[in-house]
């Protein structure tokens, strides 16, 4: 959604607009408050009012007495039906404090909400009768500290609310941006908008795109170019192989520089597929064990080459090409180092709330030295010691990417009686991170 454009640009503008809206909006429930409990403020004129009717009243004569009585509403009670005191705070400090200090330190003080709301005074220097004083006013509240409570508490929620969103504010942009560098760097394309961004976010956005935009054209540039080499060099090495097909004074010279010229033909076949990682490939719902048969089907056409250990499994997004790049360079390790019991396994595995799916790939040859199992995985990276192989060092850094670019990861585990397990690991009901929102 694009902010409006009175909106501030800026997070100190912003910043400034939500205090403002924070302290007008507590003096608005401030000023309600006391218009709606303006009572509160006159409890010491009260109860000033009431000492002077009372003593207004002492003072008159018998006949003015009871004129003063019928119009304040006052009226005299015995003793014995003197009710005793209720404690209101702050009313019944109130009351006594100012009635002892108009009528007298001995004058004797009840308040009381029920049945009435009324006032109980004997004060001795004027007059030696109790006298019930009511109090029209307003009826008193026991309850009145809770709503004092309530309306401050109103404005703690308010401050805290505006806070959250103030920091939210603050917060959305940076994390906008951490997800979409961590979806660069899994290779995906991403742009991040700068229509709906604060002001001093902007210039670091467009910083961002400009950058995911030069890194894309040299990954492009970058392919050109071995696609370019690539073809440059097999057009030679086609005329190279069918000459010495043509040579047959030496058989057996002529088939090893064959051999040669395809493992040329498969190293430039490698680097293509290291350049081009299928970030662009399109995800599809598959069933991984129908693509590991049809993986598996080419080794198996004459004798079991290669072992299926596979379980019922639901239905994952996977990219297809990248998957069986995956299945194949593991596959063409394990025989090509292993020779024999190459095995295939999949299967699901984890807790109920976080499953997983395993796909393995099992071999009996000499295995890996553990020291080398931490930088395997890198370029150009063999592990010619331990397994005496050849090749370009590119086929487990591939297997990683494809790997990674579907949220999972792989291990290398050296098995007990020899030989090495390849372990992929692929988050059950895999559903790809979605690109962050295009410019």
């Amino acid at each position: 959604m694009k902010t409006p454009l009175w909106f501030p640009q800026s997070f100190f503008a912003r910043t400034l607009w939500l205090v403002l809206i924070v302290v007008l909006f507590s003096k608005v429930l401030m000023l309600v408050y006391l218009m709606m409990n303006e009572d509160v403020m006159v409890d010491r004129q009260y109860s000033h009012g009431a000492a002077l009717t009372l003593r207004a009243y002492w003072a008159a004569d018998e006949a003015s007495r009871e004129r003063i009585a019928e119009a304040a509403g006052l009226r005299k009670v015995a003793p014995e039906d003197v009710p005793p005191s209720e404690y209101h705070w702050p009313y019944t400090e109130i009351f006594q404090r100012q009635m002892q200090a108009e009528l007298g330190a001995d004058t004797d003080v009840r308040v009381r909400i029920q049945p009435q709301t009324a006032i109980w005074v004997r004060a001795p220097e004027l007059g030696p009768d109790w006298l019930q004083v009511p109090l029209y006013a307003y009826p008193l509240r026991g309850q009145r500290i809770w709503s004092v409570l309530g309306w401050f508490l109103g404005i703690g929620l308010l401050s805290t609310a505006a806070a959250w969103i103030f920091v939210s504010q603050l917060n959305l942009p940076l994390k906008r941006l951490v997800y979409a560098a961590r979806q660069f760097g899994k290779g995906r394309s991403v742009r991040l908008p700068v229509s709906d961004t604060p002001s001093e976010m902007t210039e670091v956005y467009r910083a961002f795109n400009q950058m995911a935009e030069d890194v894309e054209q040299a990954g492009r540039e970058r392919e050109l170019m071995l696609a370019g080499v690539s073809h440059d060099l097999r057009t030679p090495l086609t005329r190279l192989r069918l000459s010495l097909e043509l040579m047959s004074s030496d058989a057996e010279l002529t088939e090893d520089m064959i051999r040669d010229i395809e493992d040329m033909d498969a190293i430039l076949d490698q680097f293509l597929a290291f350049v081009r990682d299928g970030s662009d490939e399109p995800v599809e719902k598959l069933d991984l064990g129908e693509l590991v048969r049809e993986v598996v089907a080419p080794y198996n056409q004459y004798e079991e080459t290669v072992r299926l250990c596979l379980e019922p499994m639901p239905a994952l997004a996977l990219r297809r090409v990248s998957i069986k790049r995956l299945l194949v360079n593991l596959i063409e390790n394990a025989l090509r180092y292993g020779g024999h019991g190459v095995e295939v396994a999949a299967f699901v595995s984890g807790e109920q709330q976080a499953p997983y799916v395993v796909l393995s790939v099992l071999d009996r040859g000499a295995g890996i030295n553990p020291d080398e199992l931490g930088e395997i995985f890198n370029p150009f990276i063999r592990g010619d010691r331990a397994r005496g192989g050849h090749g370009t060092g590119l086929g487990l850094a591939i297997v990683k990417r494809i790997a990674a670019q579907h949220g999972g990861a792989i291990e290398l585990r050296n098995r007990a009686g020899g030989g090495l397990e390849a372990r992929v690991s692929l988050p059950l009901g895999l559903l790809l991170p979605r690109d962050a929102t295009k410019a």
